[in-house]
């Protein structure tokens, strides 16, 4: 059984992108980033200065920062609490640097997997992403292919990725917008109750994080 979680949003990619130049090179993407970026810098909401040092921070952020967060809430029940209840919180307590801005950052929810449900996000529009614990999306997450198919078949989506569920459980399809990003906190594996936390956060993949695929097992871990 599936469900898509979805809804109507009209919103550009959310996440700087540094490094690009300004020419025609650029292609669709580029050139709205810019033309965005021009925008936002004329009606004074922000400066070019500010911009790139978002951009400079979001380089900063790689899957393993989503994962070393749920393989401590893993081996912490009350922190798993809180970071489920707030994430951005709950990476402050990890010593994680945030924002300057907190209120003006998306808004990110965590989705627990269980022996009943999983979930798998999308972006059917665009592109958005819990970059602040994931960094950069990948191509494929951004490509039209996986916005539509994602939501209608989603587990289609997930056996090409290896991972193939049970029918009774449910597929829950959620879709991120630009003041709403999603990470998925996936099952802990049976087998890992002696492993270190940084241990567990070797198991934790970016694919798990965005439900395509499940956590390693521990003999397939890469310090395996």
């Amino acid at each position: 059984m599936s469900t898509h979680d979805g809804h109507d949003h009209d919103h550009g990619d959310g996440e700087p992108h540094p490094g690009m130049a300004g020419d025609a090179s650029l292609g669709y993407y580029g050139t709205r980033y810019r033309a965005i970026e021009a925008l936002l810098i004329e009606k004074g909401v922000c400066t070019l200065s500010e911009i790139n040092a978002a951009a400079a921070r979001q380089e900063t952020r790689t899957p393993m920062d989503g994962a070393r967060m749920i393989a401590h809430a893993w081996v912490d029940p009350e922190f798993k609490q809180r970071f489920i209840s707030d994430p951005l919180a709950a990476m402050g307590e990890l010593g994680y640097r945030l924002p300057d801005n907190v209120v003006d950052t998306p808004k990110i929810t965590v989705l627990e997997n269980d022996e009943d449900v999983h979930h798998l996000v999308v972006c059917t529009l665009c592109s958005c992403y819990p970059g602040t614990l994931l960094g950069a999306p990948p191509d494929w997450y951004k490509s039209l292919a996986y916005r539509s198919r994602a939501v209608k078949d989603p587990r289609g989506v997930m056996h090409e990725f290896g991972l193939d569920l049970a029918d009774e459980i449910e597929v829950r399809v959620q879709d991120s917008t630009a003041d709403l990003r999603y990470i998925v906190m996936p099952k802990r594996p049976a087998g890992t109750e002696d492993m270190s936390q940084e241990q567990l956060a070797q198991l934790i993949t970016r694919d798990s994080m965005i439900g395509v695929s499940e956590a390693l097992e521990p003999d397939r871990s890469p310090a395996a």
